[in-house]
C-alpha cells in the first residue's frame, strides 16, 4: 500500500516562493552593501546629497556602468531612496544612520564585513559538516574582525558604561573609586577602552589569542589617549596573567571558548574575593522555537560559521551564540561560581553576573 502524498497548499507555496526569492535577493545584494562601504558609495550619496549614477562615479573615481547597476540593487533593496523625476539617488536621514552612523546604537553597516569574510568560510564548513572538524577565529578573512569591531562597537558605547556595569553588584562604585579590570577575549579592544574612558581611576587589562587583534587594540587605545591605563596581552582564556580583579569581563565570546568551564575557572581563581565577572552573550531562548525570529536567524547563521566551528576546532563542547541560559550556567557553577544571575538584557544580548 502506498503512503500518502501531502497536498501541496497552493496559498502556502506561492508565499514560500516569494520568501525564498526575497532571501535570495537579499543575500547576493549584501555583496554590494560590502562594495559600498570600501569604495565609500554610501558616504558620497550622505555628504554630497542626490546624485545620478554618472555623477556619482565621477565623485568617486568609479566606473558609471557599474555605477548604475549598483544603485538599482540599492533601490529595489530599500537602502537608497530613488527620484524618478530627476533620475538622481541619495540617502535618507535614517539609511545614512544605520548605514554609516558608526557612534549611533542603529548602526548596522560593519556587518557587511562581517558577511563579507564568512560567507568566503563557506567550503571549509562544509567539510567540517562532514568531519566534525573546526576552523578558528584566525584562520577566517581579515574582514571578520573589521566587521566584528564595528558592529559591536555602537551597543557597547550605549549600554556598557549606562546600563550594564550599573546592573552588577557594586563594581560601578568600584571602577569610579579605582579597581583593576580584566576583559577576556577582547578582540580589538573597542569593550576594554569604553571601560576605560568611562572609569579613569582603574586599570584595564585586555586578553585574547589572536595576535592581530592585540596589535589593533593596542594602536586604538592609543588613538584614544588610555594606553597609560590600557593593557593588551596575548593570552588564553584559560591561563591571562593576574589576580585580584574586580571584574572580569567576557563581551560575546564565553559561547565561542574550547574551554569554557576551564576559563570560568580561571576567572573564579583569578577574581577578588568581593568582585564580579560579567558575562555577555547574544539573546537566544531557553527553548529552540524561542529563536525562530530574526535575532535567532542571525545569531544561529553566525554560530554555525563562526562561533561553533572556532571551539570544535580545539575539541571544545562548542556552546555556540544560540547557547540557553541553563547551558551557560553549568559551564560558569562548573568553573567554581556559586553565583549566577541575569542582571540585564537589551532585544540583542543577555547580561550574566557570577560571583563567587
Amino acid at each position: 500500500m502506498q503512503p500518502q502524498t501531502r497536498r501541496v497548499d497552493e496559498t502556502k507555496l506561492q508565499d514560500f516562493v516569494g520568501k525564498m526569492l526575497g532571501d535570495l535577493a537579499i543575500a547576493l545584494s549584501s555583496s554590494l552593501g560590502y562594495i559600498g562601504q570600501r569604495l565609500g558609495l554610501y558616504k558620497a550619496l550622505a555628504e554630497s546629497g542626490p546624485m545620478t549614477p554618472q555623477e556619482l562615479a565621477s565623485h568617486t573615481g568609479t566606473t558609471q556602468r557599474y555605477i548604475r547597476e549598483w544603485l538599482i540593487n540599492q533601490a529595489a533593496c530599500g537602502y537608497v531612496e530613488y527620484d524618478a523625476q530627476t533620475g538622481r539617488y541619495s540617502l535618507s536621514p535614517e539609511q545614512a544612520t544605520v548605514l554609516l552612523d558608526e557612534d549611533s546604537p542603529f548602526y548596522l553597516g560593519g556587518a557587511f564585513h562581517l558577511l563579507k569574510a564568512l560567507s568566503q568560510a563557506q567550503a571549509r564548513i562544509t567539510q567540517c559538516f562532514r568531519d566534525g572538524g573546526g576552523m578558528t577565529w584566525g584562520e577566517h578573512d581579515a574582514d571578520l574582525f573589521v566587521g566584528t569591531e564595528r558592529l559591536f562597537r555602537p551597543g557597547y558605547m550605549a549600554h556598557i558604561v549606562n546600563d550594564w556595569i550599573p546592573a552588577l553588584t557594586g563594581v560601578k562604585e568600584k571602577l569610579e573609586k579605582g579597581s583593576t579590570v580584566a576583559d577576556i577575549g577582547c578582540g580589538h579592544g573597542v569593550s576594554t577602552i569604553i571601560m576605560a574612558q568611562s572609569f579613569p581611576r582603574s586599570r584595564f587589562y585586555g586578553f585574547d589569542n589572536h595576535a592581530p587583534s592585540i596589535e589593533r587594540a593596542r594602536a586604538v587605545a592609543k588613538e584614544a589617549g588610555v594606553s597609560d591605563r590600557v593593557k593588551f596581552e596575548v593570552a588564553d582564556s584559560t591561563e591571562f596573567p593576574g589576580s585580584g580583579y574586580e571584574l572580569i569581563a567576557y563581551f560575546d565570546c564565553f559561547h565561542d571558548m574550547a574551554d569554557p568551564v576551564g576559563s570560568a575557572r580561571r576567572a573564579c581563581d583569578a577574581l577578588a574575593k568581593d568582585g564580579s565577572v560579567m558575562i555577555v552573550e547574544p539573546m537566544a531562548g531557553e527553548r529552540v522555537e524561542e529563536n525562530f525570529n530574526p535575532v535567532g536567524q542571525l545569531f544561529s547563521a553566525a554560530s554555525t560559521l563562526c562561533c561553533t566551528p572556532n571551539a570544535l576546532a580545539a575539541g571544545g563542547p562548542a556552546l555556540g551564540a544560540v547557547a540557553t541560559e541553563a547551558e551557560l550556567r553549568e559551564a560558569v557553577v562548573a568553573g567554581g561560581f556559586s553565583r549566577f544571575r541575569r542582571a540585564a538584557e537589551t532585544p540583542f544580548n543577555r547580561i550574566f553576573e557570577a560571583r563567587h
